[in-house]
């Protein structure tokens, strides 16, 4: 017996389909109101909703969630959000991180996500605090959302100086991370930076996410150095660089010569608009960048490039609605994507570099989000569109309920 029907549901393609759901898998995707021998135990109407797989959040700091409204950013950038955060941390204690993450987990899921990679701080004043609330979190969440791990590690981390960043990034692995990562860019030292942390990932079979050029001053390009060290090594595991906002300030020429050495590498890149926007170009009075990667370049050049949202409400972006169709707004915007590229960037691509399916197709998880919207445009436009988020095909979340997320 089926375990769920979800009925008169609109696929990107404009096809009007009955979604056959059973045991957490996707049985059939038949024409809607086709008539079937399969008898389901529950049936959603959904009305004609468009209906997706579920977003994913590729880069989040479920740590520093929420906490804007008590720690200030005093000048507005990028270090002044880093030094309001470190000079933060005595008071910031595990269980408040666990709080503001369940928090933030409940906006996530009631906005259609069911994966989330988080970056987690490591490093001198926080120590392995925000790696143990985090490991808690994601263990203890299992049944609605997938959640991964990254390594967020301090600097300096090669050489004498690096020493105790490295000894934590190992106890960090041993807690049980997913992936390693890091801010080579500010490490005094960002080449070693890198090779110590793939070092580290190669050793330990893991994955890398690096937050990559946060600037836009175009005499930083780690992204070429990363791109280079991964092909020289041959480099086995998925690897992604996160922000490579200086990309976008070099010559199109140049743009297109690194897109392609990170398409060699096969790097995967994760825009983040909201925070990007906020954090650069302050102090730039006339023609502010618009502080984005090289989206098009790295298109032209196929490389994968997702869309996540990265801070909530915190000192790194003192907005933000845990909304992926917020990420995919932006992203038509500022960096000029079509609605059904950006709506691509949050849901299909994000799930792709998270290694998950991307497609509502026979036998891949239910993992499905369903918009109250005739078109891909008018879910990206109407931010409080009402959405169902289904993990495994149990419904887990609703924007239409008092109550987003459902525990049971």
């Amino acid at each position: 017996m089926t375990d769920l029907v979800l009925a008169n549901a609109t696929l990107v393609d404009g096809r009007r389909v009955d979604v056959f759901i059973n045991d957490g898998l996707i049985e059939s995707v038949d024409a809607a109101d086709a008539t079937g021998a399969t008898t389901p135990s529950e049936q959603h109407n959904l009305g004609g909703a468009l209906l997706l797989p579920a977003f994913a959040e590729p880069h989040a700091h479920l740590d520093k969630a929420l906490s804007g409204d008590r720690i200030t950013n005093r000048t507005g950038d990028l270090m002044g959000a880093i030094d309001a955060w470190m000079g933060a941390l005595p008071s910031i204690t595990i269980t408040d991180m666990i709080e503001r993450a369940n928090t933030a987990l409940d906006m996530y899921i009631g906005n259609g996500v069911t994966a989330i990679r988080t970056h987690s701080d490591i490093g001198e004043g926080i120590g392995l605090r925000s790696v143990e609330a985090l490991t808690e979190v994601r263990d203890t969440n299992r049944a609605d959302v997938d959640i991964e791990i990254c390594g967020l590690i301090m600097y300096p981390l090669a050489g004498t100086a690096g020493s105790y960043n490295r000894r934590l990034l190992t106890e960090a692995i041993d807690l049980g991370l997913d992936l390693v990562g890091g801010v080579p860019a500010l490490d005094p030292d960002p080449a070693a930076n890198i090779a110590t942390t793939l070092d580290a990932a190669e050793e330990a079979s893991l994955p890398v996410d690096l937050h990559i050029d946060e600037t836009i001053d175009p005499d930083v390009l780690t992204l070429e150095v990363l791109a280079r060290q991964v092909i020289d090594r041959g480099f086995p595991n998925p690897i992604t660089a996160s922000h490579c906002v200086s990309l976008g300030m070099q010559t199109p020429a140049r743009q297109r010569e690194v897109a392609m050495l990170v398409a060699e590498a096969g790097i995967s890149v994760i825009a983040n608009p909201q925070t990007n926007l906020f954090l650069q170009g302050w102090g730039v009075e006339a023609a502010t960048p618009r502080g984005l990667t090289a989206i098009e370049a790295l298109h032209e050049a196929g490389v994968t490039v997702a869309g996540g949202g990265d801070n909530v409400q915190d000192p790194f972006n003192l907005v933000g609605r845990a909304d992926p169709l917020e990420t995919a707004s932006l992203l038509v915007s500022a960096g000029h994507l079509s609605p059904i590229e950006a709506l691509a960037a949050v849901s299909s691509e994000a799930r792709r570099v998270m290694g998950l399916s991307t497609t509502i197709e026979t036998g891949n998880p239910a993992d499905l989000v369903a918009v109250t919207a005739p078109s891909t445009q008018a879910a990206i436009a109407s931010g409080g569109t009402a959405r169902r988020t289904y993990k495994a095909g149990r419904l887990t979340g609703s924007s239409e309920q008092s109550v987003r997320r459902f525990r049971g």
